[in-house]
């Protein structure tokens, strides 16, 4: 169901989801894959079974396999009859008993949203974490399933100016698969790295959006810098070349956690989602 339908009844609800990507095959569903929104969707049949399809979900960013999130955001209309078995307020509560105590999806709220809220198309920016120990951190094995590894040492002041000199808004096709007929244009509002108090690199990065692999080879490119093979000035004249390159390498997906979504105030919402889906047409 999409806003121009403006269904009769229609009841709009925001889930916020976390997750550990390690066995899962990526956000999206596909045939004969765990996926988390296939997880989620079986759930929500299971409660709204007797009440019509179940709802099906849209996400704020589909996570590739492997990656974690901590700050997810989707959303999904129930219809008249859904609402009335389990409105908005109780869904996280049942989900979360539907998918058992262990489960490595978690559903922490889910409320009523504006009939305009997208999880997609409303955001204003998304925020993500990347996780890497070198040669020398205090390795944690509790944080080996949410931090990637690198065997040798890495400049982290480097890497925090080579991260800083891709900033603003341009054309991130270097950092890109492509995907036919989708833009590369993003705007980097911050990306930057430091060390924290067991020594790993922690990259946090932010932008309006991320096209598909982008934060996994923004980060490779700068652990490409930190190893010493080349500076920042050739890290955008790589980036100003638009092609894919061999220069780095996309970084492994168990290092990287999607932390946040940030979504404009209620009166935005609408403006913001035809605004979206105008630039990536």
């Amino acid at each position: 169901m999409t806003d121009s339908d403006d269904a009769e009844g229609r009841v709009r609800v925001r889930l916020d989801l976390a997750y550990d990507g390690t066995a899962f095959s990526g956000w999206a569903k596909q045939p004969a894959l765990r996926t988390v929104q296939g997880v989620l969707e079986d759930a929500l049949g299971t409660i709204y079974h007797r009440h019509g399809p179940a709802p099906a979900l849209v996400v704020a960013g589909r996570t590739d396999a492997g990656v974690h999130a901590t700050g997810q955001v989707a959303h999904l209309d129930l219809t008249p009859a859904q609402a009335a078995r389990l409105g908005p307020g109780s869904l996280a509560r049942r989900l979360n008993g539907v998918l058992g105590s262990t489960s490595d999806v978690v559903v922490t709220s889910s409320e009523l949203a504006d009939a305009h809220f997208d999880a997609r198309f409303s955001a204003t920016w998304r925020r993500y974490e990347y996780r890497l120990a070198d040669a020398t951190t205090q390795r944690n094995p509790l944080e080996r399933g949410f931090t990637a590894a690198y065997t040798g040492t890495l400049d982290a002041a480097v890497m925090h100016e080579a991260a800083g000199s891709l900033l603003g808004l341009r054309d991130f096709a270097s950092f890109c698969k492509p995907r036919e007929g989708a833009t590369t244009i993003r705007s980097l509002q911050s990306f930057s790295w430091h060390r924290d108090s067991d020594g790993v690199l922690v990259s946090k990065l932010q932008a309006d959006a991320f096209c598909h692999s982008m934060v996994r080879a923004l980060v490779g490119a700068c652990v490409a810098v930190g190893e010493g093979r080349f500076d920042a000035n050739e890290l955008v004249s790589l980036s100003d070349a638009l092609q894919r390159t061999s220069a780095f390498k996309v970084m492994p997906a168990r290092g990287l956690i999607l932390r946040e979504v940030g979504y404009p105030e209620a009166s935005g919402l609408a403006a913001r989602a035809v605004q979206t889906r105008a630039k990536r047409a």
